[in-house]
Order: structure tokens, then sequence, then C-alpha cells
């Protein structure tokens, strides 16, 4: 039981964010589905059909030992004591504070992968911790019986009681939380901290108002099932939503799921490779949305554009579109971290454009926005990385009149000087600071692809298009998932020397840790239909063989303590 901490945090203030910060990263940010029929177990996670439909996070593991012994081949001695110290403190809170040992007393009769519930903080008002309901699977009734039925210490005192049909098991501590569990039709075992919690959980079961009947629920798990699957990940977005719009200290992952409050859940599986971990989601929107999604689905060709050496790469199929979502999405949103009202005033104020009209009106195609390296060889240069934006546009005469316009507002306001130069048979223009710094080139890759490159000065890498690309790396491709074909847009960050070159903004708690235990991250999205929306994720993770047998060795003594 205890196994499943990996993903277990201990302070119900810290525990979501930090949970839902971990599947959006790859970080990210995913979700983990459930078992609704048991002839779909191959399909969908156990569990399914004891959830309460108001969960805030599902996490449903394996409890195939060789799958953690090559998860724990991953990472750095930083990650790899971070997640025994998770493991531990599951194990304690669950087991051992009662007398319970896992290899002797869930192993021998636990089935293939276990449920964690995290339920709204309202279950457990009293207690520090969040409140927590797991779902245990049966795969040997016997021996199942025999460990609930006989508390291990002491000073435990067991209490059965009937709680509608069926018997719950609950222990009498001098702790904060006293030990509730129950067997539901001799398939399930479920546990909680919390009686009201293993009280609503039966109540969930015997109504069928569960986690599985939330709809769009099965139809979008069954679109990203993975029968070797290690782990899925579910987030209730309109309950994590309302959970994050009363938090009195709002965080950057909070304000990111109210942009997401029109979905109705988001998902993933999870799946361990030789390389890393890769992740198959999915997010569908409510029911009764007025919004629906545009099924356009036209990027993938700017990589290409790239030089093989970029540090990182964000491209999307319409950048017009993409301001509309987000502009919808904002409306009485008191979480949105950059209102749209606000960003064009400010763009108003710096330029005297609007941005709607003057500029977002030709930005109806292919976008992307990349960081390049200076060359190692200008190592005397102003800026050592050029932030790259490359659109493609159907109206040329249009994105031509914006970049004048802003042109004459830098030299008038700013005292930018421009200056028309030729890359090969290409004019570009370069605006110049005051004091004589080059610190933007803008022109165009051809007909239609208007860039713009701040700071080093990279764009004779870029005119003409480079011969050795990013997308045709190998780190690119062994990154990058390509299953999603044709796809709205792509995204990856090659981590070691983006995280030296680049001082990242603080995202989650462990950050750096996390960074330093990992390689590159690539992620491709596609719009499946008007309501739902796939996502592929791959986490590419530094590797340790030597620490193979020493990850055998610590889980066994995990177990066995």
């Amino acid at each position: 039981m205890f196994i499943l901490s990996s993903a277990m945090p201990e302070k119900s203030k810290k525990s979501l964010p930090i949970l839902v910060a971990g599947c959006l990263i790859g970080i990210g940010a995913v979700t983990y589905w459930i078992l609704t029929q048991q002839d779909r177990l191959t399909e969908i996670p156990v569990g399914a059909n004891v959830v309460p439909q108001d969960a805030l996070l599902t996490i449903s593991v394996s409890t195939d030992e060789k799958q953690w012994q090559q998860l724990r081949q991953f990472g750095t001695v930083q990650t790899r004591a971070e997640l025994e110290k998770n493991v531990t403190q599951l194990r304690d809170r669950f087991l051992t504070a009662y007398g319970y040992n896992y290899q002797q007393d869930v192993q021998p009769w636990i089935g293939k992968e276990a449920m964690i519930a995290f339920l709204p903080p309202e279950f457990n008002a009293t207690n520090q911790n969040q409140a927590v309901l797991m779902i245990l699977p049966i795969a040997n009734q016997t021996a199942a019986r025999k460990i609930w039925e006989t508390p291990r210490l002491q000073q435990t005192k067991l209490i059965s009681r009937n709680y509608k049909g069926t018997q719950i098991q609950e222990t009498q501590s001098t702790g904060n939380a006293n030990y509730s569990a129950a067997v539901l039709d001799q398939r399930f075992v479920v546990v909680s901290d919390n009686p009201q919690v293993t009280e609503k959980a039966i109540d969930t079961y015997q109504s069928g108002m569960s986690l599985a009947q939330i709809p769009g629920y099965t139809a979008a798990i069954s679109k990203i099932t993975q029968q070797n699957r290690f782990a899925q990940v579910y987030i209730n977005i309109p309950a994590a939503v309302r959970v994050a719009s009363t938090s009195p200290t709002p965080t950057a992952i909070p304000q990111g799921l109210a942009r997401l409050q029109e979905n109705q859940g988001l998902a993933s599986t999870i799946t361990i490779e030789p390389e890393g971990l890769r992740l198959r989601s999915i997010s569908w929107l409510k029911p009764n949305s007025q919004r629906v999604h545009r099924v356009e689905n036209s990027a993938g060709q700017m990589q290409r554009r790239l030089p093989a050496e970029t540090l990182m790469m964000l491209s999307g199929g319409n950048f017009q579109q993409l301001w509309q979502d987000y502009t919808l999405t904002s409306q009485s949103n008191p979480l949105t971290p950059f209102p749209p009202e606000n960003l064009r005033a400010g763009f108003k104020s710096l330029t005297g454009l609007d941005l709607d009209r003057d500029l977002l009106s030709w930005m109806n195609r292919e976008f992307l926005i990349a960081v390049v390296p200076a060359p190692a060889q200008d190592a005397q240069q102003d800026f050592a990385l050029s932030l790259v934006l490359m659109i493609e546009t159907s109206d040329r005469a249009a994105a031509n009149k914006s970049f004048q316009q802003l042109e004459q507002v830098l030299q008038s306001r700013y005292q930018f000087k421009t200056q028309e130069t030729q890359l090969g048979n290409n004019t570009v223009t370069n605006w110049i600071a005051p004091f004589g710094t080059l610190t933007a080139t803008r022109g165009w890759l051809d007909k239609n692809v208007a860039f713009i490159a701040l700071g080093a000065p990279i764009a004779d890498r870029l005119l003409p298009q480079p011969a050795t690309n990013l997308s045709n790396t190998a780190e690119f491709q062994n990154t990058v998932p390509s299953e999603l074909n044709p796809n709205n847009g792509q995204f990856f960050l090659n981590v070691n020397p983006t995280f030296k070159a680049l001082p990242l903004p603080q995202f989650l708690p462990g950050q750096r840790t996390l960074l330093e235990a990992t390689r590159a991250i690539g992620g491709t999205a596609a719009v499946s239909d008007e309501r739902t929306i796939r996502y592929d994720i791959f986490v590419s993770l530094e590797k340790d063989e030597s620490q193979i047998e020493g990850s055998k060795e610590s889980n066994s003594s995990m177990a066995t303590n």
C-alpha cells in the first residue's frame, strides 16, 4: 500500500498544488483513470466505481515490483532520496502507525494496481493532512480478510460498526486520525484515516454515482489506455478550480488550472520506457460548455527553420486563435495572471498601437517561439541567447505595415535606429538601441513567414534555412512524440544547457532538483474533435546504471521495515 506514495504530499495546503504541478510538467500536469467494469481491467484502472465524483485528484499506480525497480534507475541522488522520503511518509501514515507491514500484510493479496483519491479539504477540517481515500483491489480474499480483522498493536483498539450493510473496521488511537477500512463485495479494500471518507466511498459504490460516471470519463480514458501502464492520473478540473479560487495564497498552478475551467477533466497514462517516462494525455470540455475547440491541426513545419542547437521551442497552429481562446477563458476569472485587457492596455501604452487590430489581425497561421544560443565563438556578445518569434501569415502587406508602425515608435519614442542589411538574397532590418547594441533583427524567411530575433544576433543562422536543423537532430526526434500527426503544436526543452544558460522562473517546489534529473522534455498536441484535445509528452531522464542493484535493495528494505 505504501509504495503508492511517490505522489503523496504531507500537508493539505501543499499537497494539491505539488501533485497537480508534477502531473502538468511534465511537468506539467496530467490525470489518472479507473475501472468501471471488471471485464475492462486492461483499459480502465481499478476503483473508479468507488471514488466520489468530487474527488480533486486520483492516482492509480502499478504494484508490480519490476516497474518500481525500473523507475528507481532514473534521476539523481536527490530525486531518489525524495522518492524514498515520500514512500516512508505514506508507509508511516497508513501502515507502521498501526503495526502493519506491506510485504507481509498487503503484498500477499493486493491486485495489479491500486488507487489514491484526494478529497476536498472540507473532509479533513480538523486534520492537517489531505483527506485521502485508498482503494486496494483484492486478488486473494482469504489473505485480505485475515489481515483487516486483526489489529497489530496492543494499544490500538479495533471497533467494528455497520454502515448501510457494510462492516467498517476502525481503530481508536491517541493520534490525530483513526484508521478506517471496509471490504466492498470482496473486491476492494477501501482505507482512509477519516471515517466520513470511508462512508462516502460506500455510498458512492452503492449508488453508482462515482468517478466512472462523470461525463466523458470512460470515452476519454479509452483513448489513452496502455496495458503496460505504470500509472494513470485524473484531475477534476471544476473541483480543483473551486478549491484554488478559495485558497488564501493562490499560486501559479491553481492559476493555470483556472484557465482550464471550461474543461471537465484532464487525464494521463504514464508508462516507463528505457530512457524516461511517456505520458499519453487527454482533456475534454464540460457537456454544457459554450466553448468548443476549432479542429485545426496545421503545425509542425517551422522546427526545420531552427538551428540544431536550439535550446527551447514552442509551436502552435494559429496564434490569433490562441489569443482568442485565452481571452474567452479569462472572462470572469479572478485567477487569470495576465488579464487580456491589461495586456492590451500595456501594449497600447508602450507602442501606441492596437494589439488586436495592428498585430494579431494578421497572425492567423502557424507560429513558433524559440530560444537559440549565441555561437560559441561569439563569447564577447552582449547577449548569450536570442528569443526568436516566427509567424506565418496570409497577409504579408498587413504584417509589413505593423512592423513599419512599430519601427516608427521605436525611433521617435525610444531613440532606436533601424538599419537594413542583406543576408544572401534576403533583406533584414536591424533594430539598434541608443547605445549601439544590436538588440533585434526582423525579416522574412520566405514569402509568408516573418521572424524577429531579440538578443544575440543569430539571423545568419536562420537565413538561409539551416541544413542541420532542430527537427532532424537525434535529441529532438527521440524526445518529441510523433504519433499525433497532424498536430496543433509541439514543445521541446533541452533541459541541461537551458538550465545552465537561462534562469527559469520558479513554477513548483523542488523545481531545481527535478530539472537536474531531467535531460529533455518533448510534447505534441492535437485537437481530436470539438470537445477533446490529445497531448503526448515524453520526459527523458538522467539514468545511473550503478543504481539499479541499489534500487532493488532499497525497495526490499523499505518493504520490510
